[in-house]
């Protein structure tokens, strides 16, 4: 599915002021980048990017390690050399620079391990279930963008052949997936091809689109990408399913080389080299901090500091649950609103496009988390958006709400990526990659945020926000739990109850998610807590001088880098605002 990207246009397109040789490097990692995955620049609506469907063979992704390990060790010896001549960088220059190496170490992380040929699953990180959801939010507004969709509608039989065939690599070698996450798939796919719509893949309409279009693509879906997805269903249900692994062992552990596996992932998912010994154990300690704040929390809103009464109540009062999909969105809709009001006390930054807030597409919600954020296209053509799973209101819990949208939308993601997006002068490669850990550690640092900023409009709420804390802090438990120590999915989902109160659907929603994207979930708490150490220091050391709005607005510019490269800058604005002060 490989055809070139012509890269210069959007070089004069966007124009951004990078050192010429850092330019070029940050230029071949992004068409590295749209190479591997062709629908990130779809997305973005960038047309010189968007070649298709991904090539998911074994050749390209060898090919694509080779590549990001070039421009990871041309970075580093290009970072010597400009030091070394004491050439004129400035602070996008060094940035950009840092988030060329470390995310090209990140990506060649990720490609040793061959997730796509064992992590089956109905969360929108398979490939299937990626399309699902991306191409529905594609925008089909010229003709050129109709031609794409139809050239993507023609490449699918092969892109599913290529995902069956290393499925079965898997097999092979021993590499299983999860049994569980087999079944789930194909009832994914059973209720996409019972969707007249195709789950939003049936993109056409005669008042808009044309006849023409609407006919060919009728003919495509129906002649050929029905039943390319149902031959992928077969493969599934035939020749995957029966050797999947059971509950009993559920993480890498299980794998040939399972360790050295979750070993690379956790490195790409939190940019340390923390260990999942000290994971767990940073997991563990921060649930019992948050038993003394469930405790007084607790004790102000319902009289008993006892933090299992307080569990039980959030999970089980009735007025705690939604009645409808349309309550929770407009929840969604008023924390976000409330947020935008006062985000320019806390901001010099804010972003110029507002949040939109859409439910969850229905073919998507069962195997999805409560919420996400998709980010908007550079063109204008789709705007940031957060997405909120309204299905069965009875049950999801109204205290959790308000966290998760301030960590979704605003102040979290929806203005970190989109800030990114919008910062004159900075390159692509701002807007294309966003580490895990810099990313979802802001997200959580700004639920946090938010109660210093009046933001929670009741305690129940604020039991949310300490609810999200153990939330996050026992991914760090199960996540290493499973991967690293052998854990079973029932010990992971009872070990979750006892410290977290969610819902049951939630919590194994949760735990289902960790089995199929290992590592991910580790991210959120390792990066919050490293933006939360860079605050700290650099409260000290400015002391008077220190300004909250300022140091938000550095964390933002910097956008979503790796933690080590966010570290390194705000460490050069407290030294720039020392120098200030002399």
């Amino acid at each position: 599915m490989g055809r070139g990207i012509g890269w210069s246009p959007i070089l004069a397109r966007y124009g951004w002021a990078v050192h010429p040789d850092i330019e070029q490097l940050a230029d071949q990692l992004v068409a590295a980048r749209f190479k591997q995955e062709p629908l990130e620049a779809a997305l973005l609506g960038l047309p010189e990017g968007d070649v298709g469907l991904a090539d998911l063979t074994r050749h390209t992704e060898e090919e694509l390690t080779e590549i990001f390990a070039s421009i990871a060790s041309t970075a580093t010896t290009l970072s010597s050399r400009l030091h070394a001549s004491s050439a004129s960088l400035d602070e996008v220059d060094v940035l950009t620079l840092d988030l060329v190496r470390l995310t090209a170490e990140s990506l060649v992380e990720n490609l040793r391990v061959p997730l796509v040929e064992f992590a089956i699953t109905d969360l929108f990180s398979a490939p299937l279930s990626g399309l699902i959801s991306t191409l529905p939010m594609v925008a089909l507004d010229t003709p050129d963008r109709h031609s794409a969709h139809l050239r993507r509608l023609e490449q699918l039989p092969v892109f599913l052949e290529q995902v069956a065939q290393r499925h079965l690599d898997g097999v092979a070698a021993g590499r299983l997936p999860n049994a569980r996450g087999v079944r789930a798939a194909i009832e994914q796919i059973d209720s996409v091809l019972g969707d007249p719509s195709l789950s939003g893949i049936r993109r056409g309409q005669p008042e808009t689109d044309g006849a023409a279009f609407v006919e060919r693509e009728s003919g495509l879906i129906d002649d050929t990408v029905m039943p390319a997805i149902r031959q992928y269903r077969a493969v599934l249900e035939v020749q995957i399913l029966s050797p999947g692994r059971s509950d009993e062992e559920p993480g890498l552990c299980w794998l040939p080389e399972g360790e050295a596996m979750y070993s690379r992932l956790v490195r790409a998912s939190t940019s340390t080299e923390r260990t999942a010994e000290e994971l767990h154990s940073t997991g563990l300690s921060i649930i019992e901090q948050l038993s003394d704040e469930f405790s007084v929390i607790g004790t102000r809103l319902w009289k008993t500091g006892d933090v299992a009464e307080i569990h039980s109540r959030l999970r089980s009062d009735p007025e705690l649950r939604y009645e409808s999909g349309d309550e929770i969105l407009a929840t969604a809709l008023a924390a976000v609103a409330r947020a935008e009001r006062s985000a320019p006390q806390w901001f010099g930054l804010v972003p110029e496009t507002a949040c939109a807030v859409q439910p969850i597409p229905e073919a998507l919600a069962e195997g999805s988390p409560p919420a996400y954020y998709y980010t908007g296209a550079l063109d204008g053509s789709r705007v940031g958006t957060y997405f909120i799973n309204t299905t069965k209101p009875g049950e999801r819990f109204r205290h959790l709400a308000e966290a998760v949208a301030f960590h979704e939308a605003v102040p979290g993601h929806h203005f970190q990526l989109t800030i990114a997006q919008e910062l004159k002068g900075n390159h692509l490669a701002m807007s294309v990659f966003g580490d895990v850990a810099t990313a979802e550690g802001w997200g959580l640092y700004a639920e946090r945020l938010a109660d210093e900023m009046g933001l929670y409009s009741s305690d129940v709420s604020r039991l949310g926000m300490v609810s999200t804390d153990a939330w996050r802090a026992a991914r760090l438990v199960i996540d290493t739990g499973l991967h690293a120590f052998g854990w079973t999915r029932q010990r992971a989902i009872d070990w979750m109850t006892e410290h977290v109160p969610m819902s049951p659907l939630e919590i194994r929603s949760e735990v289902d998610r960790y089995i199929a994207v290992p590592g991910q979930a580790l991210s959120y708490m390792v990066g919050r807590l490293q933006i939360e150490a860079c605050r700290r220091e650099a409260a000290e050391r400015l002391d008077e001088r220190f300004n909250v709005k300022s140091f938000h607005d550095v964390v933002l510019r910097s956008g979503p880098v790796p933690l080590p490269a966010l570290t390194a800058s705000v460490d050069r604005w407290i030294e720039s605002q020392s120098r200030a002060a002399l």
